[in-house]
């Protein structure tokens, strides 16, 4: 069993940045691979980065090269900076925590989600 809280979300300007966090308890948080996926109003949830228990790691187009995913095994903490943020990246942020590879959605534990909104 896994808890998962994410933090760090809020309401930056376009090209401003944020680095929302997930920080994970009740397991051995280095055995899971990691996600981050984001839900705006009215879309389906997507997977925007993802980490895997050996460090590899994976984006979704739109955030390559703004994104970048980590995680800290010693903390049970894991990490999205994002930078030059635009209108389009506003969602809801959840991570997720899954003991395959690659992640397969629903499967595995999910955080409450944080709230990033980007907008002058």
């Amino acid at each position: 069993q896994v808890q998962l809280v994410e933090s760090g979300g809020g309401l930056v300007q376009p090209g401003g940045s944020l680095r929302p966090s997930c920080a994970a308890s009740g397991s051995i948080f280095s055995i899971y691979a990691m996600g981050w996926y984001r839900q705006a109003p009215g879309k389906q949830r997507e997977l925007v980065a993802a980490v895997s228990s050996g460090g590899s790691t994976n984006y979704a187009d739109s955030v390559k090269g703004r994104f970048t995913i980590s995680r800290d095994n010693a903390k049970n903490t894991m990490y999205l900076q994002m930078n030059n943020l635009k209108p389009e990246d506003t969602a809801v942020y959840y991570c997720n925590a899954y003991t395959g590879w690659p992640l397969n959605p629903p499967n595995g534990y999910w955080g409450q989600g944080t709230q990033v909104t980007v907008s002058s």
